[in-house]
């Protein structure tokens, strides 16, 4: 007999052990994210009720090993549900979390330029915010470096920030 190649379906193939087992220990750690989640972010996963109750479950577990077995729990419950969903909700959720942390790092640099006194930084701000009140910029920039100077608490540093980021939020 002549087998073509064309005729050969992968999904006919058996899965190695160790592919199963690759694929249990990612779903245990996808439950695992999901357990570290609060619970605004798990009200946006598209879970099933019975793998809901299990993650409330784990996260009362102070036992290592009970943990442990109830993640083991949780990656069966997940192989029942569609895990290609969670696993993209949680991603999505991830890169937001990741845009997020960009953007104040983002903040944070143009602050601390701007305490520098990088006029570069400062033209760049006033230009990319139409709206911005350059005369209070000017003024919490001074506080923030008289603050530097004198070794005080960054409390105009800090309203600095705010600002930065208040007139970024009103382009986007």
């Amino acid at each position: 007999m002549v087998y073509k190649y064309d005729d050969i379906n992968p999904d006919d193939y058996i899965k190695s052990k160790s592919q199963v087992k690759r694929e249990m220990t990612a779903l245990q750690k996808l439950g695992e994210q999901l357990i570290e989640m609060n619970d605004k972010q798990l009200a946006t996963i598209p879970a099933e009720e019975k793998l809901l109750d299990a993650i409330l479950e784990a996260r009362k577990m102070p036992h290592r090993e009970a943990r442990r077995r109830h993640l083991q729990f949780i990656g069966r419950v997940m192989r029942e549900t569609n895990h290609e969903e969670i696993q993209a909700a949680v991603d999505k959720l991830q890169a937001r979390s990741d845009q997020y942390v960009h953007r104040q790092h983002q903040i944070e640099r143009f602050r601390d330029l701007l305490i520098e006194g990088d006029k570069q930084i400062f033209q760049t701000l006033v230009t990319n915010c139409p709206g911005i009140d350059v005369q209070h910029l000017k003024q919490l920039v001074r506080s923030a470096q008289k603050e530097r100077d004198e070794n005080l608490p960054p409390k105009s540093s800090r309203k600095l920030f705010a600002f930065i980021r208040e007139q970024l939020e009103l382009q986007d």
